[in-house]
């Protein structure tokens, strides 16, 4: 054999030796149908009245990230402690 051929041969012997170094690992498992079936429920959950018009008020005054998650909150709040809630009585000045 000449040197050209035995370097050719170890080339082609070393490509197939790491060729199963780079091989695809095996696919990560499928997620159990009681996991999926806990993120189902989460995204079909229905919305509360109060929820959809607080909703709504925000994007009517353009809130967006945390100012929105804030004005949502308290205005649920508000809402389940009742909407009309009588202000504090002003103390006379004499």
């Amino acid at each position: 054999m000449t040197a050209t051929s035995r370097l050719a041969a170890i080339a082609l012997a070393s490509l197939l030796v790491t060729g199963t170094a780079f091989a695809q690992t095996a696919a990560p498992a499928a997620k159990t149908d009681a996991a999926a079936t806990t993120a189902d429920k989460k995204a079909t959950k229905e919305r509360s009245a109060e929820s959809l018009e607080c909703s709504r008020q925000a994007d009517a005054k353009g809130l967006k990230g945390k100012e929105r998650k804030k004005f949502r909150r308290e205005c649920k709040k508000e809402a389940k402690a009742g909407t009309a809630a009588p202000a504090a009585p002003a103390a006379d000045k004499k």
